[in-house]
């Protein structure tokens, strides 16, 4: 049930992916430009390199039975007799195999030259009628050649052949050249692209409202930034530019194929709609398990957070095998989507494969029968084999580059519900700057629910002057921490208004009023660093001269100047590694570092001793002359000195005065008070 309920929380994304995808490219246009020709070129060398074997089979290496031309004058000269290739001439001359060795036949004439031919076409030539020296084949005498005399007149063919293999490493050196620029390029405009996309989505889980973390697990949040971001990253730095590559291959092996033989590439056609329907069926399969799988992770993230912050908590109750038994269910909902995965991928794989061999032989059967017939060269028969197998290699990587491609999209879904979240809390375009901020805090007949109409203040109307101190006092729920929220605009109100030094707090500048507001929350968070960088918190503008005062007038400086690295003393994530009391103490030095015109405290003592309370106490005195205070405490004798004393009882205003006013009243404070006296003794 609980995993029904989380899956329903995933919000689906109804806009264009690729469409905005694809804008994250528009910056590195010219790079994306050079890196498809580039593309091309590899994909070109590829397309050439069978080609030229195929070539050097049919012209050189099986050309050896084409008819020499005896000429006056040539560089080929072979006893008595200059020697050339060429399409018609008075003389011709001819190497045959007869009897598995070579031998010249010369003086031939054409007609004698194609019956030689046609006879070798019909098979092994062999007769009796051959002598150590000569041989005789249809009335022909011919001359048994020597190694010597073959390197003499396979000279230019052995030539022919060095001359493709030079041409044969140049273009695959200009691949792997292509290959290496294009690489590098795309994955480094790729990194930039996910450098952006990961900024963007942070800086946008900055802006949102607390109300947005209220209901989303901080894992999941997690998940968005790290793992789903990443998953984008193969796609920018290596699927886009395959898809382009396979799909150029496909077309340009297919038109190759086509101009070279029509009826040979149709038979290898035959598989490709049986191809295209099993694609259709993978990628449609490989989608949903892809977003299965990463909602899987982000769930199985959101428990590991939820859980190992809670470890203490865990331990306490001993909790392990209860949660261990959740954590094993939650890795077995991630393994069975896996095993989904690999199950469709183990089908396809060698689904492609076999439908790939079957076109193979195909091709086989075909062209070797063309071979037979005289329809077809050995060479040509080399390119179409060659060819046809990578022709459904590119298919099939297509394939799984799509399976890919929707693992991205399934991550983009999430990513961009998360950048399409509206932030609630909006600034208007000219917001009025209130300049040096007084202080005055008013609310006017406030209304505020977290949760639609489940109202937690209820028509609230109070005014605190500048420089006043005023607590508020209540049962757990009154709605005395919501009032802090509010003052620092951390959420909306339904109804009323709120004002700071007579302006209203929507006409304000969000950042300019929470500078001025200084807050000390009941729990501290102490981020993985130092002292000083967590009284700082990245605000340059502190010195470190104010660091130590502030430390000092919070009485913080006793326990931080007796640890060996002072102010520069590491803490762990959380300040593990602190007492409560210290990391409430830290918390105090880092609101009074910034110097604020209002402070605000939220049960600021809760988790402070007696004795740590008494040290600062004090302080508290003197950093609150001059500045307005807000005080929330369940502990009612640290607000006895406080101006006014606001008594919230189910969302509203019950009483309000000084301590010994309320007192004197008899309502709902002085029974506060009188239980508090009691349980203390």
């Amino acid at each position: 049930m609980a995993q029904i309920v989380e899956e329903k929380m995933e919000s689906e994304y109804s806009g264009s992916i690729f469409g905005r995808l694809a804008a994250y490219m528009a910056p590195y246009k010219k790079q994306m430009v050079l890196c498809l020709v580039l593309v091309l070129i590899v994909t070109g060398c590829e397309l050439i390199r069978p080609v030229l074997i195929g070539d050097a089979i049919d012209i050189y290496i099986e050309g050896y039975s084409a008819p020499y031309c005896v000429v006056e004058q040539s560089d080929l000269k072979f006893g008595d007799r200059y020697l050339h290739r060429d399409d018609s001439c008075s003389e011709y001359a001819q190497i045959m195999m007869v009897n598995e060795q070579y031998a010249f036949f010369a003086g031939l004439t054409e007609q004698q030259s194609e019956a030689l031919l046609a006879l070798a076409e019909e098979g092994p030539i062999s007769t009796e009628d051959m002598t150590e020296t000569t041989v005789s084949v249809l009335n022909l005498t011919g001359q048994v050649l020597t190694s010597e005399d073959l390197k003499v007149l396979r000279h230019d063919d052995f030539m022919g052949i060095v001359r493709v293999g030079l041409i044969y490493m140049g273009i695959l050196l200009v691949s792997l050249s292509c290959s290496y620029v294009q690489t590098m390029t795309l994955n480094r405009t790729g990194q930039n692209i996910i450098y952006t996309v990961r900024q963007q989505l942070f800086h946008h889980v900055h802006s949102l409202p607390l109300r947005y973390f209220d209901t989303h697990p901080v894992g999941r949040i997690v998940t968005r930034i790290t793992n789903d971001v990443e998953s984008l990253n193969e796609m920018y730095s290596r699927i886009l530019a395959r898809l382009f590559k396979s799909s150029i291959k496909i077309a340009g092996l297919a038109v190759v194929m086509l101009v070279m033989n029509t009826k040979l590439a149709l038979m290898s056609f035959i598989m490709v709609p049986i191809i295209t329907v099993a694609i259709v069926v993978f990628k449609n399969l490989s989608r949903k398990v892809h977003r299965a799988i990463r909602t899987r992770i982000s769930q199985l993230n959101t428990f590991l957070s939820e859980n190992i912050s809670g470890m203490r908590l865990i331990q306490i109750f001993a909790n392990e095998k209860m949660k261990m038994d959740e954590f094993s269910e939650k890795t077995m909902d991630l393994y069975k989507a896996n095993l989904k995965q690999l199950m469709i991928f183990s089908v396809f794989r060698p689904l492609i494969y076999f439908l790939s061999q079957i076109a193979l032989a195909i091709v086989l059967i075909t062209g070797g029968k063309s071979v037979i017939d005289s329809a077809l060269t050995v060479g040509t028969l080399y390119i179409f084999i060659n060819y046809i197998s990578n022709f459904f290699e590119p298919i099939q990587d297509l394939a799984e580059q799509f399976s890919t491609l929707q693992n991205a999209f399934a991550s983009a879904e999430k990513i961009f519900v998360v950048q399409d979240e509206i932030n609630t809390i909006t600034e208007k375009e000219e917001p009025v700057h209130l300049g040096e901020i007084k202080g005055k805090i008013e609310f006017r007949n406030v209304w505020f629910a977290y949760e639609e109409d489940n109202y937690v203040l209820r028509d609230v109307s109070f005014i605190i002057h500048p420089g006043e101190k005023v607590a508020f006092v209540g049962a757990t729920g009154a709605g005395k921490s919501s009032i802090l929220n509010l003052i620092g605009r951390y959420y909306d109100i339904q109804k009323g208004q709120i004002l700071i030094d007579d302006v209203d707090l929507k006409e304000l500048s969000i950042k300019e009023i929470r500078k001025a507001i200084g807050q000390v929350q009941q729990d501290v968070f102490i981020f993985t660093g130092d002292i000083e960088s967590n009284i700082r918190l990245l605000n340059e503008e502190i010195t470190e001269k104010q660091i130590k005062e502030a430390a000092k007038e919070v009485n913080a400086a006793h326990f931080i100047e007796q640890m060996p690295h002072q102010y520069k003393e590491p803490v762990s994530e959380r300040g593990a590694t602190l007492s409560q009391g210290q990391r409430q103490l830290i918390s105090f030095a880092r609101t009074l570092a910034v110097e604020p015109k209002i402070l605000v405290m939220d049960e600021a003592t809760a988790n402070i001793d007696t004795e740590t309370e008494q040290l600062i106490q004090k302080a508290l005195e003197t950093l609150m002359k001059g500045r307005t205070t807000i005080m929330v405490a369940h502990r009612l004798s640290t607000i006895q000195h406080a101006d006014n004393i606001i008594v919230l009882h189910k969302g509203k205003i019950r009483e309000q005065g000084t301590h010994q006013e309320l007192l004197k009243y008899d309502g709902l404070y002085k029974k506060l008070y009188e239980l508090q006296l009691y349980a203390e003794h």
